[in-house]
């Protein structure tokens, strides 16, 4: 028999950016707050001489172990779903700030192409734009809507960056100016001028100076050490979820968080949630926590499946394309033209993991798509994340894979190779989708989530078109040799892509084709939040945190305003 435990004002499932967010926000308003994690807790002493390529990037210290939790993917319904036994295409973060703490910290806006995407599209270019089968659909928030949640979420981080020329409006400058640049980075920003485009630093959470945030938090300058992706930082420069916000909560007295707790199923009876059980994963003791709010705060695909085993909503049904939860799974593309230079040298073994420029000439509808057979588009960029010399080893393709030429090559060619690269939109399809798998379970018993997905002709038109921009930019650059990656065949789980999934819970002004509404409260509960990228109705051609972080100030806006009235926002 579950412990039953007194009733707080608001309980959200998973403390990384979302959590930390709502924490801050709601504590900071007199709420009681508790927050259930189901790693351990960590802080920027944990990551004190961390810099161990192969016991973090290689094998995943920060990350989800998928012996206890993982999914099960197959490409379309025909095949048998089959569970991830090793991380590889995306890494789930666990423990304080999840995936928030192992990030690069790459901090681009959506466009305001993003949030109307559907309206827009056939305005210019007719309902025939829009392919069968795509579920392409508007957000139910308009880009300017968005802008003061972006406004915040920036100066909670202290973003670095400067002003893009094609992105929407600004309220404020970026709070810190952009990282430095680099002879790689210049050679980028003076290929794209000649060829007529507006590069611009990236927006970066690796501070390019310390900062103060709004909570009174500091967060220090970038030591440039090539130690982001796939590592927490010990400086306390890259923004996270432990360093800016979670001691903003802490320190109101109104929030607690619980670690080494589960969460197995969110308590709803037909009308409203009323809080959540979990299990302590070391005594195995069943919990019972009442609460005014429930949060789902977790990584994409938890929020889904907390929803799909609790009840919560219609399940999609690929079948008759009716239900929504699940519905619009989206992944990303990664375009791209890698430049191998005989003579010049490059310092590719430095850097940060937003430290870059990109150009956003093809992105959205930033072109014309009037003779193409897609839409949309991606951020192209050159970044200086730092090769560290175990995953990194370039070589031209037609270089034999060992022997005395292969030894040759990689020495050779380690700093004298620049790729220029891009993340394509993602846009939702009806055969991608997420549910509950009907054979495989958890370390407790629970189903796993089974993801079905494959890339689309959407996919593999806009990934062919951007990739052979890329390659007349690394040839402008003055590669001696240039070459383009490969077209798009099947998606496959390994190898590593990006940890950018999005969908399943999505927003909109339409309950029979969205989970939750623009304040991320679920039609069905009016007194549960999914709180995510499981929001997102289709994936943009940039990283996500920042729609992630504005779309949580967003939400905590929500939940105050619910707390006060106890109405559906609409």
């Amino acid at each position: 028999m579950p412990k039953t435990l007194p009733k707080v004002d608001v309980v959200t499932v998973g403390v990384g950016w979302t959590g930390g967010i709502l924490a801050a926000e709601l504590a900071r308003d007199g709420m009681k707050v508790v927050g259930l994690e189901r790693g351990k807790e960590r802080t920027t002493a944990d990551y004190l001489h961390g810099h161990d390529e192969l016991r973090y990037a290689l094998r995943y210290k920060l990350m989800q172990d998928v012996s206890k939790e993982t999914i099960t993917f197959r490409n379309n319904r025909g095949q048998r779903a089959l569970p991830m036994r090793q991380l590889g295409s995306f890494l789930l973060g666990e423990n304080l700030g999840g995936a928030g703490v192992h990030w690069n910290g790459q901090t681009y806006r959506f466009f305001p192409y993003d949030f109307e995407i559907k309206s827009l599209t056939e305005k210019k270019y007719g309902k025939e734009k829009i392919k069968k089968d795509y579920l392409v659909q508007d957000w139910g928030i308009t880009y300017n809507e968005m802008e003061p949640y972006y406004d915040q979420f920036e100066k909670a981080c202290g973003i670095s960056g400067e002003e893009n020329p094609m992105a929407g409006k600004r309220s404020n400058p970026y709070p810190t100016p952009p990282m430095k640049s680099t002879p790689i980075l210049e050679k980028f920003k003076k290929a794209t001028k000649q060829l007529g485009y507006q590069p611009y630093q990236i927006p970066s959470a690796n501070l390019s100076e310390p900062y103060m945030n709004q909570y009174d938090q500091q967060i220090n300058a970038c030591q440039y050490c090539a130690f982001c992706e796939r590592f927490g930082c010990e400086y306390g420069a890259k923004s996270d979820p432990v360093v800016t916000v979670i001691p903003a909560a802490k320190k109101t007295g109104n929030y607690e968080i619980r670690y080494h707790s589960n969460v197995t199923e969110v308590l709803y009876d037909g009308e409203k949630v009323t809080g959540v059980k979990y299990v302590d994963i070391y005594s195995g003791e069943e919990y019972i926590q009442p609460a005014e709010v429930v949060a789902l705060t977790s990584y994409v695909m938890n929020n889904v499946k907390f929803l799909l085993m609790s009840n919560i909503g219609e399940p999609y049904n690929p079948n008759t394309g009716r239900g929504v939860v699940g519905r619009s799974y989206c992944y990303q593309i990664l375009p791209g033209a890698t430049g191998f230079y005989d003579e010049e040298q490059f310092n590719s073994f430095m850097g940060a993991g937003a430290l870059g420029t990109s150009i956003n000439d093809f992105y959205g509808d930033n072109f014309d798509h009037s003779d193409l057979d897609f839409i949309h588009g991606g951020v192209i960029s050159i970044t200086q994340t730092g090769k560290r010399p175990i995953a990194n080893n370039p070589t031209p393709p037609d270089t034999p894979r060992w022997g005395k030429e292969f030894k040759r090559n990689s020495i050779k060619y380690y700093t004298r190779t620049l790729s220029v690269g891009s993340q394509g939109a993602s846009l939702p399809h009806r055969e991608n989708y997420l549910d509950l798998d009907p054979t495989y379970k958890d370390a407790y018993g629970l189903p796993l989530l089974r993801m079905t997905y494959n890339f689309t002709d959407q996919d593999k038109k806009l990934h062919r078109y951007i990739t052979k921009k890329t390659a007349e930019i690394s040839e402008r650059m003055g590669a001696s040799k240039t070459v383009p990656h490969p077209e798009l065949k099947d998606y496959s789980i390994v190898p590593y892509q990006t940890t950018h999934n999005t969908g399943g819970a999505i927003m909109g002004e339409d309950p029979n084709t969205s989970v939750v509404n623009s304040y991320l409260q679920h039609w069905d509960a009016d007194n549960l939040f999914v709180v995510g990228a499981s929001a997102f109705p289709h994936n943009g051609g940039v990283n996500p945190t920042d729609t992630v972080g504005a779309l949580a100030y967003r939400a905590a806006e929500g939940i105050k305003m619910y707390r006060k009235n106890g109405e559906l926002l609409v």
